[in-house]
C-alpha cells in the first residue's frame, strides 16, 4: 500500500516489526516534526575523554539501513538489490534494511522496486515525488530508525567487499562518517579518462579552495552515524549531486572525523548522469556553500562545539597547529586573497599618489587592505569563524600591518634616496610591489605561526550539544524511538 502526504511531505512510519508484513499506519496519524529528533543511538554524542560512543549491535531496529536512491532505472534495479541483498544477507552479521529511494521516476522502476520487496522483507521503498539525490537521502536518513546509514549507486560500480571496512569504524566510535575514494593510491579502478581528469580536477579545487582533506567526494558509497546525520542534515540545502560534497565540507569543518577506504570501481559505460552538467553544478554549489559559511547561515561555531571531538589531552603540539588545514591548501588559499590584495593596494596607492605624498599614500593603501586581508584569511584560509577572538586577531593583524608598513616605506625612503628624492614613478611603484611581496611571505608565516594558531577551546559546563534546528527541516518526521517500527514498506513522499 502507498501513502501520499500531500500537505506536509513527510515520510509515515509504519506499527508492524520488520519481520513481518508492514501494517500501515492510517493516513491522518502521520507524525509531522518541526526538527529532527536529537541523537538516541549508543549513548551520548561524544563520550568521557571526547571519545565518541560506540554503536550498540544489539538494536531492536535493522543496524544498518542502505538507501539506494534511483530514477528510471527500471533495467537495473533488480539485479543491483539481489546482488546486495544476498551480500549483506551473506556477508553482514547484524540486522539491516534496504530502502529504495524512488525519485519520481516515469518508467517501471516504482513497479520493479514493490515487487522485490514484496520478496525481500528486507526491502522497503519510498517514492519521492520530486527528483534529486540528495533530498532523497535527506529525507530517507532523517527518518530511517536504524543508528547507521549508507548509501550507494544502483550500478553498484564499488566492490561490495569495501562495506565492512566502511562501517567499522562507525560502529566502533572511531569516525563519524566514511567515504570510498576511487583516487587513494591502492584503489583499483577501471573508468575513462575524461571522467578521471573531471574527477581529480574537482577534487583538487575543493583541497585547495575549500580546505577540503577528503580525497573523493563524489564516489556513491559512502555511510554515516545516525546520530551525526541528525545534526548536520538540518544544515544541507542541495537537493542533487552536490549533496554529497557539502555534508562531507561541512562535516570537516564541524570537527569531524571522515574515514577512507579505498575501493575497487568499475565505470558503468551506461550511466545516465551527465557528467560535464553534474561538474557545473558542483561549482556552482561550491559558490553558494562558501557563502552560506561566510555568511554564517551554517553555525559552525556551535556545531563544532556540539560535535567535535576535541584535542587529546596530551596533544600540545597538535594544540599549536593552524586550524586551516594542510600548508598547501593555506597557501593556495592565501596567495589568492594576496593577489587580490596587492591590487587592491597598487590602485589605491596610484590614486592617493596623485594627491599626496608616496609615504602617506602607501600608509593608508596598506591600512585599508590590510583589514580585508586579515578578515579574509581569517574565514578563508585559516578556516576560523565566529566572532570568537576576531578583535585579538585584528588588533594582532594591525601589528602585522605594520611589519609591512615598515618594510615598503623603508624601501620607498631607500629608492628615493638614491634617486636624488625624485626617482620615476614606475621605479617607485616596482620598490613598492617587491616590497609588498616581501611583507607578504613575512605575513604569511606570522598569520600561521601566531596570529591563527589553533588554542583550544574549552567546552561551556552545562552543555548538551544538542543544537537547534533551521525552518528548513520543518515536515520531515522524526525517527520513531527503538521500540518504535521502521518505516512502511512502500511509502510516498513529497
Amino acid at each position: 500500500m502507498t501513502f501520499t502526504d500531500q500537505a506536509s511531505g513527510t515520510l509515515p512510519h509504519s506499527t508492524a516489526t520488520p519481520a513481518g508484513p508492514a501494517a500501515p499506519a492510517a493516513p491522518s496519524g502521520l507524525a509531522v516534526a518541526d526538527a529532527p529528533a536529537p541523537a538516541r543511538f549508543g549513548g551520548p554524542l561524544t563520550a568521557a575523554g571526547g571519545r565518541r560512543s560506540a554503536i550498540d549491535t544489539r538494536t531492536s531496529t535493522p543496524l544498518l539501513d542502505v538507501t539506494i536512491p534511483v530514477f528510471n532505472e527500471e533495467r537495473d534495479l533488480e539485479a543491483c538489490l539481489r546482488r546486495l541483498h544476498a551480500y549483506l544477507l551473506g556477508s553482514f552479521p547484524h540486522s539491516f534494511r534496504i530502502t529504495v529511494a524512488d525519485n519520481a521516476s516515469t518508467d517501471g522502476t516504482l513497479k520493479t522496486a514493490e515487487r522485490v520487496a514484496r520478496e525481500f522483507r528486507e526491502v522497503y521503498v519510498v517514492h519521492m515525488a520530486e527528483k534529486g539525490r540528495g533530498n532523497a537521502l535527506r529525507k530517507v536518513w532523517l527518518a530511517s530508525p536504524s543508528p547507521l546509514l549508507a548509501y550507494m549507486d544502483v550500478d553498484l560500480s564499488t566492490d561490495l567487499a569495501a562495506l565492512g571496512p566502511l562501517l567499522a569504524p562507525l560502529i566502533s566510535g572511531h569516525s563519524d562518517l566514511a567515504i570510498g575514494t576511487r583516487l587513494a593510491r591502492n584503489s583499483r579502478v577501471v573508468r575513462g579518462p575524461k571522467r578521471e581528469f573531471i574527477s581529480r580536477s574537482y577534487n583538487f579545487l575543493l583541497q585547495s579552495f575549500m580546505g577540503a582533506h577528503f580525497s573523493d567526494a563524489q564516489c556513491g558509497f559512502k555511510a554515516i552515524r545516525a546520530d551525526v546525520a541528525r545534526q548536520l542534515l538540518p544544515h544541507t540545502l542541495d537537493n542533487a549531486w552536490f549533496f554529497d560534497t557539502e555534508l562531507l565540507v561541512l562535516a570537516e569543518k564541524c570537527g569531524l572525523r571522515v574515514h577512507e577506504v579505498p575501493v575497487d570501481w568499475t565505470d558503468d559505460p551506461d550511466t545516465s548522469v551527465d557528467i560535464v552538467q553534474t561538474a557545473i553544478a558542483d561549482l556552482r554549489g561550491m559558490a553558494r556553500l562558501s557563502r552560506d559559511l561566510v555568511s554564517g547561515r551554517i553555525p559552525v561555531p556551535e556545531l563544532r562545539a556540539a560535535l567535535a571531538r576535541g584535542p587529546l589531552p596530551a596533544s600540545s603540539r597538535a594544540q599549536e597547529q593552524s586550524p586551516g588545514g594542510s600548508l598547501f591548501g593555506q597557501l593556495v588559499r592565501f596567495g589568492s586573497i594576496g593577489v587580490a590584495s596587492t591590487l587592491a593596494y597598487l590602485v589605491i596607492f596610484l590614486l592617493c599618489r596623485g594627491i599626496m605624498d608616496p609615504q602617506l599614500a602607501n600608509f593608508l593603501a596598506l591600512l585599508t587592505t590590510a583589514v580585508a586581508n586579515t578578515a579574509a584569511n581569517r574565514r578563508f584560509t585559516f578556516g576560523i569563524q565566529g566572532s570568537s577572538q576576531a578583535a585579538r586577531h585584528h588588533f594582532e593583524g594591525l601589528l602585522v600591518f605594520g611589519i609591512g608598513l615598515a618594510l615598503t616605506s623603508g624601501a620607498l625612503a631607500l629608492v628615493h634616496n638614491a634617486s636624488g628624492g625624485a626617482p620615476d614613478r614606475w621605479l617607485e611603484l616596482v620598490t613598492v610591489t617587491a616590497a609588498n611581496l616581501a611583507a607578504t611571505a613575512v605575513k604569511f608565516l606570522l598569520f600561521r605561526l601566531v596570529v591563527f594558531r589553533h588554542r583550544p577551546v574549552t567546552a561551556v559546563p552545562g552543555s548538551t550539544g544538542t543544537l537547534p534546528v533551521p525552518a528548513t527541516t520543518a515536515g520531515i518526521a522524526p525517527a520513531p524511538a527503538a521500540n518504535d517500527a521502521s518505516l512502511s514498506r512502500t511509502e510516498t513522499a513529497q
